[in-house]
């Protein structure tokens, strides 16, 4: 079939010289640089290789959608078992000024307010796996939405795709009645950690904060004022701080809770990771759509990254590890920093 003339006067358009696998797997090789310049470096020599302009039209190429993280994920997941775990993490950016997205935000890793990008990530696990199912970047100032929103936003997209996790797990950020109420609303349980200032009525005899209340080990049933009834427990930190924990699921054990909270402590896991091997805070672009591209292709790298473990038992930082290494050895076989003899 003869291909469609182009219109009169008009060039036709070359073919894109990069795609998104392109930009993926230079992602999980890349060791400390993760520019568009330093992608065009590493491509493969060839009689017209792409130069940073394209892997930077690449990232500007269309509006990032994370349903394309989602269309690679959901072969390893289990929509009806396994828990979906929901929380944020700051990308540092400390001297950022004139990059969209970058504001102010609590760094649990400085244990201070800084600057940077805050990510949202909704993960699915049943222990072994850490799938990331979807995601959004908290942007208050420019889109309006409250991390709240964003909350229930990802768990609305999840119940339409057709998860029913054993439990949702997160945060007592985003402990709101109205995100409780959206979890019940979908016939599903949660587990929850608890501000100490909470209000609970543990005898039918008034509200109380829930740091006045005595827990014991195994937990106890109170009403959660404006929600119901959960069942709180009260762990201590490693620092002996207090913690509170709530679930509606009223039968709950701590044998259970605690199980639950080792599952959860993935997202840290999965934070960690996707910082230290996708290069996910490292990009050095400067506008909303290249930096939320950026950041769904680093999502797609730690797929991947997290899939070869799963099948090889490789960790992700060997995988990126065992890369240069074979760089390595090819430069040792053929070593070109030679001093010649001067005698």
């Amino acid at each position: 079939m003869l291909s469609q003339a182009s219109p009169k006067g008009v060039m036709p358009m070359n073919p894109p010289k990069c795609d998104d696998l392109d930009y993926i797997h230079f992602l999980i090789a890349a060791q400390r640089v993760f520019t568009c310049t330093e992608a065009a470096r590493c491509s493969p020599k060839e009689k017209s290789p792409p130069a940073h302009d394209a892997f930077t039209r690449l990232l500007q190429r269309q509006p990032p959608d994370t349903a394309a993280l989602w269309q690679e994920a959901k072969a390893f997941v289990k929509l009806r078992e396994g828990l979906l775990i929901l929380d944020d993490t700051t990308l540092d950016k400390p001297y950022a000024r004139d990059m969209d997205l970058v504001s102010y935000h609590w760094s649990g890793k400085h244990q201070r307010v800084v600057r940077g990008i805050a990510l949202m990530t909704l993960l699915w696990t049943e222990g072994q796996a850490l799938i990331p199912c979807d995601f959004r970047v908290y942007d208050k100032p420019q889109d309006g939405k409250s991390k709240n929103d964003h909350f229930q936003t990802m768990l609305q997209k999840a119940k339409e795709r057709g998860f029913q996790p054993e439990y949702v797990l997160m945060d007592s950020w985003y402990a709101s009645l109205e995100n409780l109420k959206a979890i019940v609303s979908f016939g599903w349980r949660f587990l929850t950690r608890l501000k100490g200032n909470r209000l609970v009525n543990p005898e039918g005899k008034g509200n109380v904060p829930i740091r006045e209340v005595e827990i014991p080990g195994e937990g106890r049933v109170v009403h959660l004022r404006g929600f119901g009834f959960v069942r709180v427990f009260r762990t201590l930190s490693k620092d002996g701080e207090a913690e509170y924990w709530a679930t509606n699921h009223l039968g709950m054990s701590e044998e259970k809770r605690a199980g639950l909270e080792r599952q959860g402590w993935g997202i840290e896991v999965y934070h960690r990771g996707l910082k230290q091997c996708c290069g996910v805070e490292r990009a050095q672009v400067r506008k909303a759509v290249s930096i939320l591209r950026h950041l769904l292709l680093a999502l797609r790298a730690f797929l991947r990254l997290e899939v070869y473990r799963l099948r090889r038992g490789v960790s992700w930082y060997e995988a990126k590890a065992s890369i240069v290494r074979e760089a390595i050895r090819s430069y040792l076989a053929h070593p070109l920093h030679i001093l010649q003899p001067t005698a």
